[in-house]
């Protein structure tokens, strides 16, 4: 099984963390380098610094044992969505902006691949993990609107990567398709 985390900042690295005991490749595709003010809500450490977000997570997985893990460190678009997509399984948004959630829902959808969002809201209220055929994005107050800097979010952070860890899990091992509202004093299931 093939599963691309398609962003891997502060949500996609902390899911695909939790998801190192699947008998699966994971994917990482981002195009972004790591910085050092990441280091605070991302799972980086500090020898990453400067080096791609995709290429840093699969050197940090492929230390521990078992773990097969793949890098594409390169933005999707429309161009190369297909051929970085094709050959997944399942398909993990981890986008922080509207386009490039839009562009994978419409690969998903016409390739027919299964996909699931994990989102923050902008102010930090609230996450969400939704599949694809339940989802609608946001439209953003500002365009690349940052909500994982800082470190104010981290425990909502953790707590909706670890939420999106389980719902690829379980789709991994059962197949299912769970849906979850995720704040700080709740997890709430919304739909299977």
């Amino acid at each position: 099984m093939r599963i691309l985390f398609c962003g891997v900042g502060a949500i996609g690295s902390t899911a695909a963390v939790l998801c190192r005991n699947l008998e699966a490749t994971l994917v990482f595709i981002d195009f972004d380098r790591v910085e050092s003010k990441n280091l605070l809500a991302q799972a980086f450490v500090k020898p990453s610094v400067g080096k791609n977000k995709a290429e840093a997570l699969k050197l940090q997985l492929l230390n521990l044992h078992g773990v097969k893990a793949e890098a594409f460190g390169v933005r999707v678009t429309r161009d190369n969505v297909a051929a970085l997509c094709a050959n997944a399984d399942l398909l993990v948004d981890c986008f922080d902006n509207q386009a490039s959630r839009l562009l994978l829902s419409d690969f998903a959808r016409t390739a027919g691949k299964p996909l699931v969002h994990g989102a923050l809201a902008a102010d930090g209220t609230f996450g969400l993990v939704r599949w694809d055929e339940r989802f609608v994005p946001d439209a953003e107050d500002t365009a690349g609107q940052a909500t994982c800097e800082g470190g104010a979010h981290l425990p909502l952070i953790g707590q909706l990567g670890a939420t999106l860890a389980r719902v690829v899990q379980d789709f991994v091992k059962h197949g299912t398709r769970r849906d979850a509202m995720v704040s700080l004093v709740a997890v709430t299931p919304t739909a299977s």
